[in-house]
């Protein structure tokens, strides 16, 4: 599909802007997503503290940090684990069997990528426990996220610091982006960004190609490709495999 244009070109629930195509897959070398509500269907933060009965209060914090309400992403990470002090570690168990699912077309476009020859990074302000099992269930070359502590078979309510740092915010996914793209020995414009909250607009805004997901508004306004209907594979319709 060629498209070139200074406004909107709208399909029913797909929107491109300022795209100098036709773009193909092979023109690319490596795709972040993000996994919360983007390679998934849940924001696991909230699933986790269902288990207290704590889920609206988690959620409303983490929808307004997704708007871009809450500025500071590590402070409303920080907040959010907090009040998951005491949960048993298995809840995070029950939640990836019972609750978690890919988003549709994920597996789709994954596998579209990695036959083209690009790697593929999940750069998450989620955590570690479901984003290395989202790796493996999808072939995934890459992932960052955020580590629960926890301490006796239950969550201290604390993040763990990693080599790289502490919380993997939109400045971290940004830096991520560009640290994995230079190990390949790629330029920005070789890469995509596929999220939908406002912590991924610094690698989107970094990505040759970003795109957004069923995203919130601020996301959807500034992303290239906006995907309001369908599954990731919708991606598929523009920039060709």
């Amino acid at each position: 599909m060629t498209v070139a244009v200074p406004t909107p070109s709208i399909s029913p629930g797909l929107v491109v802007r300022h795209i100098p195509g036709p773009l193909r897959l092979a023109d690319f070398g490596l795709i972040a997503f993000d996994m919360d509500s983007t390679l998934i269907t849940i924001e696991c933060i909230d699933e986790i503290a269902d288990a207290v009965g704590k889920k609206a209060e988690v959620a409303a914090i983490t929808e307004a940090t997704m708007r871009g309400e809450i500025k500071d992403f590590k402070e409303s990470l920080r907040r959010r684990v907090a009040l998951l002090e005491g949960v048993p570690v298995g809840a995070l168990q029950e939640v990836y069997d019972q609750r978690l699912r890919l988003s549709p077309g994920a597996p789709e476009l994954v596998g579209a990528c990695r036959e083209a020859g690009l790697k593929v990074l999940l750069v998450s302000g989620g955590f570690t426990f479901f984003a290395d099992r989202v790796k493996a269930r999808l072939g995934i070359d890459f992932a960052r996220s955020n580590l629960l502590e926890e301490d006796g078979g239950r969550l201290t309510g604390r993040v763990r610091a990693q080599d790289w740092g502490d919380i993997c915010d939109g400045a971290e996914k940004r830096r991520t982006l560009l640290e994995v793209a230079s190990l390949l020995r790629l330029s920005p414009a070789q890469t995509i960004a596929v999220g939908d909250g406002a912590n991924d607009l610094p690698m989107m805004g970094e990505a040759g190609l970003s795109v957004a997901f069923h995203a919130k508004p601020k996301v959807r306004e500034q992303a290239m490709v906006a995907i309001d209907e369908g599954g990731l594979d919708r991606l598929l319709e523009v920039v060709r495999p």
